[in-house]
């Protein structure tokens, strides 16, 4: 396996990454491989293959269709890059920042074998359970 340069890291998270914004789930699942393996706080035993991950993105992107990922730092690894990323959240009439970090595996064609993300999201989720309470 290769190592990415933290440039590297750089330039592929400045494609992958503005593919979360909107609702594409298409578009953010042609990063992945076919045989892609996902996990996240919200599904932590992931998924497995693209059809699977590309039902998920089309509940998560449609649920969260404006929120912004950005990297703040990648740190090379063999076969990818540790992606410290910010993603700013709307919740109702706020923005919510979080900070968390992601494996990125990819293959030797350059797609995402593997993504595991990791963040607390227990500040998010207060904010969403508060913001569906004060709806009438």
């Amino acid at each position: 396996m290769q190592y990415l340069t933290a440039r590297e890291a750089r330039q592929f998270a400045e494609a992958w990454l503005p593919a979360w914004t909107g609702n594409d789930p298409e578009h953010l699942a042609s990063f992945y491989s076919n045989d892609t393996f996902y996990l996240d706080p919200a599904v932590p035993e992931g998924v497995k293959g693209k059809p699977a991950l590309l039902a998920y993105f089309g509940r998560l992107l449609a649920y969260n269709p404006k929120w912004v990922w950005t990297q703040i730092e990648g740190i090379p690894l063999e076969g990818g890059f540790l992606n410290k990323w910010q993603a700013s959240i709307p919740v109702g009439s706020q923005i919510i920042e979080v900070i968390g970090v992601c494996l990125v595996q990819l293959d030797g064609g350059g797609k995402i074998c593997r993504n595991e993300v990791y963040f607390d999201r227990s500040r998010l989720l207060k904010e969403i359970e508060d913001h569906r309470s004060a709806q009438p």
